[in-house]
Order: C-alpha cells, then sequence, then structure tokens
C-alpha cells in the first residue's frame, strides 16, 4: 500500500448510499487527498507533506469507477477474436470467415474464433451449411454479442464433441461449450493485461468477475503474475461452489495471495437467456420481428432454471454467507428472480433487469435487491426489442422508474458485450441514444449526477474512510454540456497506487 498526496484537486459532489464519513468540503472546493494504509485518511486544503505526491494541476477528482459485471476470460479473448460485428447478415458473417481462414489460418490444434454477431434482424439463417462452404475443414467458433448461443463449423463441432446441427448452439448447452473453449491454449493472459490497461485509462478501479471459470483461484494467480491493477470480486458458479464453501469463503472475504485487492463475490445464477438469442424469459411471447428468423413470434424465450431449483440454490448460497447474482433479462424471469429472493431471504442483485413487469419496479427496494444494470446494452438492442418486444419497450432498461421506487442502481457492462468503458454506460444511461435518433424511451433516462452514482460503487464524494481509489478528470462530469463520452481521465489511483497517469 502506498502512501499518496493528491495535491490540488476539485471535489465533484458524488451521492451515496453510505453515510457521510465526516464534514464535507463545498462542491469544486480545491483541496488535497492523502491516501495511506489503502484508503483516504485525510481531505483539505494544504496538507502537511508526507509520502509520494501527485499535483493534480486543478483537476477533478471522484472515487474510482466500478463495473459490476464482467466476464474476464470472454473480455481478453474478444480482443484478438475476428470481429463479425458489423454484420448485416449471415452472409455477410461468411464472406468475413472466408477471409479470415485465408489470411489468418488458426495453427495446429486451435480453432478461429469470431465474436459480436447479432442474428435477431438478418434476413438470412446462420446455418452450419453455409459456414462450412467458408471455413472447409478448419474449425471456426463464431460468439454471440450477447454470448448467449454460439455458431460453429462442422470441424469445431468435432473438436469441441458437440452434437451435429445446422444451426446455433444456445443456453446452457452453449456455455458448457464456451468453458471448453476457455481452457483450450490461448494468449490470455496478454489480452487480459492489454484490457486491464484499457480500464485503468477510463477511470475503473475494480470489477466484477462472473466469467464462467474458477475465479477465486485464478485471480490469485494473475495478480502474482503482475496483473494487479484493479480490484476484483471473484463471481462463482455453481460447478465451482463447493471449492469455495471447502475453502470457507464468504461474500466479502479477502483472497488468500489477492494483496489486498480481491474479495470473494457472489453465486451467479443464469436463469433466462438474451433478447438477440430470443430466449429471455417473457409474460408475453416475442413478436413477429424476425425478417426470417426460426423464432416465428411464437417463443416466450426460456426459463433454464426452474423456480424451485432456484429456491433451493439462494437458500444454500444464503447459508453459507454467499450472496446471490441472479441473471434475469426477460420480464417473466425477473419476476421469478424476485419471488425467490423474497421466499429464500436471500440478498444480492437481479443482474440485467431489462425488461421489468410495472408491478416488479418497487420490489427491488422492498426487498433490499440491487438492479445491476449495464445502460450501453440500450444502444444494441433498441431496433430488436421494437421488433420482438413491440408495445413493450416503455419497460426497457426501467432505469428512471427504478430509481423512482428507491432501488440501487449499480452499472456495468458485461464485458466483452459492451465495452468497458463506465462513460459510455453513463452516457446511454442520460441519454439513451448514440445517433441522431431522439433519445429511446425518454422518460426513462436519469441525470449525470444520478449515473455517476450508479458507477463508483457506493461511495459518494471523496472523503476521509473512503477506499483509496481515486480518479482525477480533466473536466467537471456534472458540469452543464459534458459530453460524457469525451470525459477524459488524467489519472487512475487504485489504493494509494497510480496505475493510469496522463498528466
Amino acid at each position: 500500500m502506498t502512501r499518496l498526496l493528491v495535491r490540488r484537486t476539485r471535489l465533484v459532489p458524488v451521492r451515496s448510499r453510505r453515510p457521510a464519513p465526516g464534514p464535507a468540503h463545498a462542491a469544486g472546493a480545491v483541496v488535497d487527498v492523502r491516501i495511506d494504509g489503502g484508503r483516504v485518511v485525510e481531505v483539505g486544503p494544504d496538507l502537511a507533506a508526507g509520502g509520494e505526491e501527485l499535483d493534480a494541476d486543478g483537476r477533478w477528482v471522484v472515487p474510482g469507477l466500478w463495473d459490476q459485471h464482467i466476464h474476464s476470460g470472454q473480455w481478453a479473448r474478444s480482443l484478438s477474436r475476428v470481429d463479425v460485428s458489423a454484420a448485416g447478415s449471415a452472409a455477410d458473417v461468411v464472406a468475413t470467415v472466408r477471409a479470415a481462414v485465408a489470411t489468418r489460418p488458426p495453427g495446429p490444434g486451435a480453432l478461429l474464433e469470431g465474436y459480436g454477431f447479432r442474428d435477431a434482424l438478418w434476413p438470412d439463417l446462420p446455418t452450419t451449411t453455409a459456414l462450412d462452404e467458408a471455413a472447409g475443414d478448419v474449425p471456426v467458433v463464431l460468439i454471440s454479442g450477447d454470448v448467449h448461443c454460439g455458431w460453429l463449423s462442422s470441424a469445431a463441432m468435432r473438436r469441441l464433441d458437440v452434437p451435429h446441427r445446422d444451426g446455433l448452439v444456445r443456453e446452457h448447452e452453449w456455455f458448457d461449450v464456451l468453458a471448453r473453449i476457455g481452457r483450450l491454449p490461448h494468449a490470455g493472459e496478454d489480452g487480459l493485461r492489454t484490457a486491464l490497461a484499457t480500464a485503468a485509462a477510463r477511470g475503473v478501479v475494480g470489477v466484477v468477475d462472473v466469467e464462467f471459470a474458477p475465479n477465486h483461484r485464478l485471480w490469485p494467480e494473475r495478480v502474482a503474475a503482475g496483473l494487479d491493477t484493479m480490484r476484483v470480486r471473484t463471481g462463482v458458479y455453481l460447478d465451482d461452489v463447493d471449492d469455495v464453501l471447502t475453502a470457507g469463503l464468504r461474500t466479502g472475504d479477502p483472497l488468500p495471495g489477492g494483496a489486498g485487492l480481491l474479495t470473494m463475490g457472489p453465486l451467479k445464477v443464469i436463469t433466462d437467456g438474451a433478447l438477440n438469442t430470443r430466449t429471455a424469459f417473457c409474460h408475453e411471447p416475442y413478436g413477429s420481428g424476425g425478417h426470417g428468423t426460426e423464432d416465428g413470434g411464437s417463443s416466450f424465450g426460456e426459463q433454464t432454471v426452474p423456480p424451485r431449483e432456484m429456491h433451493e440454490l439462494m437458500r444454500r448460497a444464503a447459508a453459507a454467507g454467499l450472496t446471490t447474482a441472479v441473471h434475469a433479462i426477460g420480464d417473466a424471469s425477473v419476476t421469478i428472480a424476485l419471488d425467490a429472493y423474497a421466499a429464500t431471504g436471500a440478498t444480492g442483485t437481479v443482474e440485467h433487469a431489462q425488461l421489468v413487469a410495472a408491478a416488479d419496479v418497487p420490489r427491488f427496494a422492498e426487498l433490499g435487491v440491487a438492479a445491476s444494470v449495464q445502460p450501453a446494452h440500450l444502444l444494441d438492442d433498441r431496433d430488436v426489442a421494437e421488433a420482438y418486444w413491440a408495445g413493450r419497450t416503455d419497460r426497457t432498461f426501467p432505469l428512471r422508474d427504478l430509481l423512482d421506487a428507491g432501488a440501487e442502481l449499480r452499472f456495468g457492462s458485461d464485458a466483452p458485450v459492451a465495452p468497458l468503458d463506465p462513460w459510455l454506460a453513463m452516457d446511454a444511461a442520460v441519454r439513451r441514444t448514440a445517433d441522431e435518433r431522439p433519445a429511446w424511451t425518454p422518460a426513462q433516462q436519469v441525470t449525470p449526477a444520478e449515473a455517476l452514482a450508479a458507477s463508483t460503487d457506493g461511495w459518494g464524494t471523496v472523503a476521509p474512510g473512503h477506499p483509496g481509489d481515486v480518479v482525477l478528470l480533466d473536466a467537471d462530469p456534472l458540469a452543464a454540456g459534458t459530453d460524457l463520452r469525451a470525459v477524459r481521465v488524467a489519472a487512475t489511483v487504485v489504493a494509494g497506487r497510480p496505475v493510469h497517469l496522463d498528466l
């Protein structure tokens, strides 16, 4: 832990649900911030010298930013995968794969991996037959933009032991395949090092990692290898929960070998699918906006974990001291998740909460369940929602309604589904558009101050007692007219140690 004195910085007022730790300074006040032992210990003008010094030169300071939902392995691998995110049809993807096979064929035993296709509005179907025409004997695996389905060539199906079919592999079967892919040789550490540097440059000091892996084992190894520039809460899935319980780990416990940066996170439970894959579980059937997809407007989606099983999992987690993070995107799945919290007394979050029934909005606050949401998803899902959830879009990403009902919002990215960029997430929540079109469902917009508060792990204006994680900004992010996407991070400090400097 480094002793650091940040000189001449101006405080950005940030709202907090935590009790104020001491007397507050006025917004914009020029102060020094002393960090010692990994925590902020003093804030005020003209503090006595001591330890290393960092001159902020009048820049603005906010608490370190958090991303409350990422998949570290997928995030790292996505940096070297073939990008098919711009494809407007299956034919476009096939053409990209054909070029990739010719110019960057994988080595012996390796896969050609691609990422980012979103087929919900395509005019044609993604078939194995079409992919084989481009791939030949090369094993090709394409991961959808929402990571809930995969498009595999026949050679990849044989390589990964997947029963042959002429279409996509979806949901739990797909996640098993994805886990097998994650165990194959890959330059994952190099990709993760690049990803961590990018995150630090955007002011991110911590993440909740819900990768499909034994994260509580992997992250101490990564920290020991020098990947130590952010705090991590390690999520766990059912496959590895016995190992966590045998180790006696509870949510919030420091992980051995974590250098003070790693703590045990929640039990992650995926209970339905996603919108692009048309598997998010809904009270009403999907609309007929598929333009040639196989869904045909008749599906309600999939509830992949039955309510009774979910109750058992959550009771077990609560008894073991683990919070739960329940993936629920469709409104029916959100209802089931909230029912499970009410029935079991478990604590935790609903992850995504992308479509929420009006009657369920107040239940978040009533049950003390936080809404862990990814606002940037609305930029990708806007047109798909209008096609498949027509008549319900006023209840999509209901951030304003949740806040007004007293719910706690926690922002994240679900990286690599959206870029790990808290400023993009904040801007999406505030403006609800990324192009020339007006705001989508503007009644659900939040203010910049509310968006910033949802991005700081609950910490308010920098004050004594806070973690020693601060971010220096070139401009006040709450000033009128500020483009949140363009906010420049001059320095990111984790536990008193600068991990990004661009002063």
